[in-house]
């Protein structure tokens, strides 16, 4: 983060004497979700701001006018593949649409970097509406190509991963790191308490976490059963919470239960995994952003993932980093254990949870590091700030 405390400048007045409107665009859940607080900081400093754009339920909640909604764009993978871009291409004549009859001051970008990037490159080519892109794409990792796209469509950027900054500052892009949301949602565990006591009365808790995407589930579930299965013959009273994040899934995931010898063992937890880290001893978990969310909980956790073997060989070519977890990128090292691809066996994984089980302590003093990585609580309130500062400045179209 920025050591200077961040100055904001008066808010020129919209023309008309209209109250000041933001547009937000995001397209998945999750951003959905980082988009509310950013709304509830961004009214705190503007009493009367407008927010418009592509959300959700959560964004929503905070009266954001939504134009078109996420479902829509969520719910891709149980669409065929030419309605997918209708819709695509439906939601982006929208916003074009909006941009034009109801111009905001400025423009947010959310993640969902594919279609977010185009948005912002027709209003680098046709307005003068200054761009603000929160959690950027982790062009880091791979398509590196969109750092140039990044730097020449958007004003400033606020990034969300500590690590991030000097990668921006060497490409000469205007980014400031505001620290983690996450660190928001997520308070630090009381000191010297813990939460997780299976162990402690003979009966480890560990949650499975198979993704939030249908590929995921089916390929890693009966992977994390047959694990669970295992676990069962060292440790008989264990129990299992198996994590369904998106309601649309629900079917599928008891669908794969129903036929396991584990399954009196599990219970499903719908929603957030929240619920699910204040139980669990460990957890086996998909590699995605719900890891980072472990390590701020401290519950040690076992990263998993499986692809084709075409898919995997093509990511070893273009994925230019040394790990699949945020936690290990941030600290630079293994604090999560990852078993990819053959790696993730059930002999393999249940080996790893057995090592963990052992000394659940050690490993939960390495995932309290992580926290410190990232810094103090506050980006939707840093990144407000951004957005607010950057909403008089006017871009030649085509410049």
């Amino acid at each position: 983060m920025t050591s200077e405390p961040m100055r904001i400048q008066p808010v020129k007045p919209a023309p008309g004497n209209r109250a000041p409107h933001i547009m937000i665009l995001t397209g998945e859940p999750s951003g959905d979700f980082h988009a509310a607080p950013l709304i509830r900081a961004l009214k705190k400093l503007v009493p009367g701001i407008r927010i418009s754009g592509i959300g959700g339920p959560a964004m929503a909640g905070q009266g954001a006018e939504i134009f078109f909604p996420i479902e829509r764009l969520s719910a891709m993978g149980l669409i065929q593949v030419a309605r997918q871009f209708s819709t695509i291409r439906q939601a982006f004549r929208t916003v074009q649409q909006r941009l034009n009859i109801d111009r905001p001051d400025v423009l947010v970008l959310i993640d969902y970097p594919g279609f977010n990037l185009r948005a912002a490159k027709y209003v680098h080519e046709n307005l003068d509406i200054p761009v603000c892109y929160y959690i950027a794409p982790k062009a880091w990792a791979w398509n590196a190509s969109r750092f140039s796209k990044i730097k020449d469509y958007t004003d400033h950027v606020a990034l969300i991963l500590p690590f991030e900054l000097p990668i921006y500052k060497k490409l000469k892009i205007s980014a400031t790191y505001v620290g983690n949301p996450l660190v928001d949602e997520y308070p630090a565990p009381p000191s010297g308490q813990d939460n997780n006591v299976g162990c402690q009365n003979g009966f480890p808790v560990i949650g499975l976490l198979p993704g939030s995407r249908s590929s995921e589930i089916n390929k890693l579930l009966p992977v994390m059963l047959d694990t669970a299965q295992e676990i069962v013959k060292v440790h008989g009273k264990a129990r299992f919470l198996i994590s369904s994040g998106i309601a649309q899934y629900d079917q599928r995931i008891r669908q794969i239960l129903e036929d396991h010898p584990i399954r009196q063992s599990c219970s499903i937890v719908s929603g957030r995994p929240a619920a699910i880290f204040k139980t669990a001893d460990m957890l086996i978990a998909a590699s995605g952003t719900v890891t980072l969310e472990a390590a701020l909980c401290q519950v040690p956790t076992i990263i998993v993932y499986k692809l084709s073997p075409l898919a995997f060989a093509l990511g070893q070519l273009l994925v230019k980093v040394k790990y699949a977890g945020l936690a290990n990128l941030i600290m630079g090292r293994e604090v999560m254990p990852e078993l990819l691809q053959k790696d993730a066996s059930p002999e393999k994984i249940s080996k790893k949870a057995f090592s963990i089980l052992s000394d659940l302590s050690a490993h939960r003093r390495q995932l309290a590091q992580v926290r410190q990585r990232l810094g103090t609580p506050g980006a939707p309130d840093r990144t407000a700030k951004i957005i607010i500062n950057i909403m008089g400045k006017e871009r030649k179209p085509g410049a």
